[in-house]
């Protein structure tokens, strides 16, 4: 099969590598619809961390389910899966609380034990805990958004959801790309008022009013602060959602929240310091991390199956596998919020 491989900083390619098969009784190989480049994916591109040797990358995919091992119960070959974007078994106390990017047994795409996710095909291990068929294979016009359920609209979901964000609420999105977004979204969904995007840019503007931004804030820094009291009379945010991880987006967080607020963060963080004093003179909390979309997966998945959500908007960009290094480029350049990928 056709796989995506990191050699270096700035150098992906497309190799062939061994077909996938059925090694253990939990086993499954999905065949790849459409999968995509993550934000998270652009920090190895970009040498953070180093790439120490050559690896498949790839971590949000849709398919088709080909083979599945003895023991598998929930899905079945010919099934439409959504794959979350880490393979978790279901079954140990973390999964079993809803957190199952903290599985004990948890397995990275690319990593060994499953493929990556930028490639023709997919085997996994944990297949019932970790793979969500829909109820029949979907319309193509859905997969779009049926692919950002393996990770930015769950991202953005959950950090609206560590913001704890509810009706009536002002809501602070730090960041514009896809999770950013998604997060906007998801605040929109959950009730808020007034939804206000950080984004300086025209595109990321447009779609961040189509998915229920009352405001756009295009300042960064201590403007994108002053702009923000401005709006809210010196108030701030009821909930801030944090969705870059760098040192600039945090502090712009902590900056525009009011007192009592919560910051919902799921950015990675890179050089990230945490205000403790301000947090506890102004009771400011902070939740968020690693999303586990695998719980919010089913219910996600209704929302998209009878078009009450399309985050598929995100994608502006559709490239064959093929040219998946001019996609890492692009994202890079940020001349695309998001790329799909057809193998």
């Amino acid at each position: 099969m056709r796989a995506t491989v990191i050699h270096a900083p700035f150098d992906v390619r497309l190799e062939e590598l061994p077909d996938p098969k059925i090694e253990g009784p939990g086993d499954a190989v999905v065949k790849v619809v459409a999968s995509c480049i993550c934000g998270s994916d652009l920090w190895p591109y970009r040498g953070e961390p180093p790439v120490k040797q050559p690896r498949p990358i790839g971590h949000e995919f849709v398919g088709i389910v080909q083979e599945v091992g003895s023991e598998v119960r929930t899905v079945k070959p010919g099934d439409f899966v959504v794959a979350p974007f880490v393979v978790s078994d279901g079954t140990c106390p973390h999964c079993l609380a809803g957190f199952q990017t903290a599985c004990q047994n948890m397995v990275g795409y690319g990593q060994g034990k499953a493929d990556g996710g930028q490639g023709e095909y997919v085997r996994l291990p944990y297949a019932d805990g970790t793979l969500v068929a829909t109820p029949e294979v979907p319309d193509d016009s859905l997969v779009p958004s049926l692919l950002t359920l393996s990770d930015v609209m769950g991202t953005g979901w959950h950090a609206a959801r560590s913001a704890r964000v509810k009706a009536g609420d002002t809501v602070v999105v730090v960041g514009d790309g896809a999770v950013g977004l998604c997060g906007v979204l998801a605040a929109s969904r959950m009730g808020a008022e007034r939804v206000v995007a950080l984004s300086r840019h025209e595109p990321r503007q447009k779609l961040a009013k189509e998915f229920g931004a009352t405001d756009i804030i295009s300042e960064r820094g201590d403007a994108a602060k002053d702009a923000v009291l401005e709006l809210t009379k010196g108030v701030g945010a009821d909930a801030v959602l944090e969705c870059v991880g760098t040192a600039q987006s945090m502090t712009t967080a902590f900056d525009v929240a009011r007192p009592g607020s919560t910051v919902g963060f799921v950015g990675v963080p890179h050089g990230v310091e945490v205000p403790i004093s301000r947090m506890f003179r102004n009771n400011i909390g902070l939740a968020g991390g690693a999303a586990p979309c695998r719980a919010y997966l089913p219910d996600l998945m209704t929302d998209v199956l009878t078009g009450e959500i399309n985050p598929g908007k995100v994608f502006d960009s559709e490239l064959p596998l093929a040219d998946v290094a001019e996609g890492y480029v692009a994202m890079h350049e940020r001349r695309a919020i998001k790329v799909l990928l057809r193998p």
